[in-house]
């Protein structure tokens, strides 16, 4: 049994410890937002914050979760920066086919909570690991600017 926080809420998995952790916030908790991509860490459509960092869940297993807090997508519009990011998303029209959005929008808001005014080269690098198959790279990049400018305005 491994027990951990999930968006909030406390969730005990009956599962072997190795087993992915995208499968037990899909499976068994059924949120359904993270997205299998690749199953190698590659792409970045599995990411979920791991006690506020970005981590790919399809490569991290239970066991390295447990008793730590897990933000799915599903629960990124609590918070300012998450709700700043959303904003800016549709703002700037990013998703096409949305396939890898959940994990884009997860990394972007865990790096404006890191660093609230982003350079160009600390976007590059706080989003270098997610993919889009779309191309929507520069309008992700412009919504992140926005998402940045509206935080700041709001604190």
């Amino acid at each position: 049994m491994q027990n951990l926080t999930v968006n909030g809420r406390a969730a005990s998995i009956d599962a072997e410890p190795d087993m992915p952790l995208l499968w037990a916030i899909r499976e068994d908790l059924k949120l359904t937002g993270t997205k299998f991509g690749c199953g190698m860490a590659l792409c970045g459509a599995c990411t979920v914050h791991l006690d506020g960092v970005p981590i790919r869940s399809c490569s991290t297993p239970l066991s390295a979760a447990a008793g730590k807090k897990v933000i799915t997508i599903e629960a990124m519009g609590a918070s300012k920066a998450g709700k700043a990011v959303q904003a800016a998303w549709v703002k700037h029209d990013v998703p096409q086919c949305g396939y890898c959005q959940s994990g884009q929008i997860m990394s972007a808001t865990a790096l404006l909570a890191a660093k609230p005014k982003p350079s160009d080269k600390d976007i590059d690098e706080a989003m270098s690991g997610n993919i889009c198959r779309c191309g929507t790279y520069n309008q992700i990049k412009a919504a992140i600017k926005d998402a940045a400018v509206a935080l700041s305005k709001a604190a």
